[in-house]
């Protein structure tokens, strides 16, 4: 059987990738990374979805990534942005963005699929709702393709590597459908960048507002422990 990397945070669209990947035949592995995120609380619900989707393993790596200045996920000195009207006429990288996190994310999961065999990572990424980070976009996927070409002994010796972001082109409600339809236990994830801390969700960041648009527009209904 083939085998696969999962990049699992605890929210929606991770869970709903490591479902697609389980349905696409491939034994998940899934990876998890501690950086001192402000919602620290989405590692433990990661661990939950991951034994409950049938991932082989599930692995937390602790990287404090607080040094990397300017982001309200991992500054607390930093306020995260609420409420949908202080988002407009927003421009740019917003300040939830963490430096090179996506990066530094697949790097990892690189050389643990190497490590075990494995040619396949897998991101949840997503180009629509996907609130202007850089390294959500198919030109940084189609970049760090050629990273892994060129940046391993696997690579090297001619193996072909694929990154599959299958959320990529969905809105929010395509993914909520696929999630519900697929069994993801939704009501474990967490989406909202600034929970409280037995994971109640602040339902004003952008985050929170973009999954209950995607709920509302798949018209169904989010009784998650997150939301209600």
């Amino acid at each position: 059987m083939r085998s696969a990397v999962v990049l699992l945070s605890g929210g929606l669209d991770s869970a709903t990738c490591l479902a697609w990947t389980r349905r696409e035949g491939f034994e998940a592995h899934a990876l998890t990374l501690d950086y001192g995120q402000r919602h620290r609380v989405e590692i433990e619900r990661a661990a939950f979805v991951a034994k409950s989707l049938g991932a082989v393993s599930h692995r937390t790596i602790a990287l404090d990534l607080s040094f990397l200045s300017g982001s309200a996920l991992t500054d607390v000195a930093i306020d995260v942005p609420k409420g949908r009207a202080a988002q407009e006429g927003r421009s740019g990288v917003p300040v939830t963005y963490v430096p090179a996190r996506n990066t530094i994310l697949l790097a990892l999961a690189l050389g643990l699929a190497e490590s075990i065999g494995s040619r396949d990572l897998v991101i949840g990424a997503n180009a629509i709702d996907y609130s202007g980070y850089p390294d959500c976009r198919p030109e940084f996927l189609d970049a760090f393709r050629s990273l892994a070409r060129l940046g391993t002994k696997a690579g090297a010796e001619g193996a072909e590597w694929r990154v599959h972001a299958p959320l990529l082109a969905l809105s929010k409600a395509d993914i909520v459908r696929k999630a519900v339809a697929w069994g993801v236990p939704y009501a474990a994830t967490v989406s909202c960048y600034d929970p409280e801390p037995d994971g109640r969700p602040c339902r004003r960041c952008e985050a929170c507002e973009i999954r209950a648009r995607g709920f509302a527009e798949a018209g169904i209904r989010d009784d998650s422990a997150e939301i209600a």
